[in-house]
């Protein structure tokens, strides 16, 4: 018998659920106070296609069944702690926006084999990794796939939260999982460890994140935050470092697209802060990295070597 699941894990992601396509109304609301509350900064974005964003249905009109995958990305091998960090969702040579992409094609194709040409939108797009209004790690927590911890971040039991969403909208109907509940207790690991304390109970401040700060934002980061970048020139773990089930959890990728670059991995500060721009655009033309801009990393690098003096 055909397993939507299964197959999943054959093409190579390494977790699968699937959960009903409805009207997100909590997190509606919630979205809504956040939004009111300036909590998205620059990310206007946000602000457009709200119902499409709580209602799968909206998005992609037909839609029953929303299918969510998990790709691990830990790392073998971590940058040294004295360099200038980048957050290891970028550490591969392969962006893996197009990893995904590709293996959510190949179980769409292999679904479609299966149930036939209607099982998917012929008119919409209904594949996505981080390019519509959807939300990815509500998704994911109603389909079983774990649960979203204090630090706004999806916590897979058995791969922790250094994993890749990415979502297929179906027409058809198939089995549910259930929506899994939180497990974090009264940990505040990743709330107390924040050095610009962006994070609060069950929310997130973009104004404060050295995530957005260092990538989302055109203008200069705030003075304020300068001391608190942590060493940080592109994203930041701080919050999934800290959480006690990553320490438990969290394994190297089997995926070989996204094993790490190991010759930027091996630079040092003098190696970083004189990278070019013909060099940037030569080491990460196929990177996550890519996306931030020369620019804006030599801003963030220009800040922490005032930091370090």
């Amino acid at each position: 018998m055909f397993s939507i699941k299964q197959t999943a894990l054959s093409v190579g992601f390494d977790a699968c659920g699937i959960a009903k396509a409805e009207l997100l109304a909590d997190d509606g609301a919630f979205m809504e106070e956040w939004l009111k509350n300036g909590n998205h900064a620059e990310m206007t974005y946000l602000e457009r296609n709200f119902q499409k964003r709580i209602d799968p249905r909206e998005l992609v009109p037909g839609c029953k069944s929303v299918v969510v995958v998990l790709m691990n990305y830990f790392p073998h091998q971590k940058q040294s702690r004295f360099a200038p960090q980048i957050a290891k969702y970028a550490y591969s040579a392969l962006d893996y926006h197009l990893v995904l992409k590709s293996k959510l094609a190949l179980l769409e194709q292999k679904i479609i084999e299966f149930y036939g040409t209607d099982a998917v939108s012929k008119t919409n797009q209904h594949l996505f990794v981080d390019s519509a209004p959807v939300l990815e790690r509500r998704w994911a927590q109603r389909a079983g796939l774990g649960w979203i911890g204090k630090h706004m971040q999806l916590i897979h039991p058995g791969l922790g939260s250094y994993v890749f969403i990415g979502t297929l909208f179906l027409s058809i109907e198939t089995e549910y999982d259930s929506p899994v509940t939180s497990k974090c207790g009264g940990c505040t690991k990743c709330l107390d460890a924040c050095p610009t304390k962006a994070l609060s109970k069950n929310s997130l401040d973009a104004r404060r994140c050295i995530s957005y700060l260092t990538i989302e934002t055109k203008n200069e980061i705030p003075h304020e935050f300068h001391d608190k970048l942590s060493n940080f020139a592109l994203g930041c773990d701080i919050c999934a470092d800290v959480c006690p089930w990553n320490a438990k959890w969290s394994k190297p990728t089997s995926q070989m697209e996204l094993a790490p670059e190991s010759e930027i991995l091996n630079w040092g500060n003098e190696r970083w802060n004189q990278l070019q721009e013909h060099e940037f655009n030569q080491y990460f033309k196929k990177s996550a990295i890519q996306r931030a801009g020369f620019r804006k990393l030599k801003q963030n690098l220009e800040i922490l070597v005032n930091q370090n003096k």
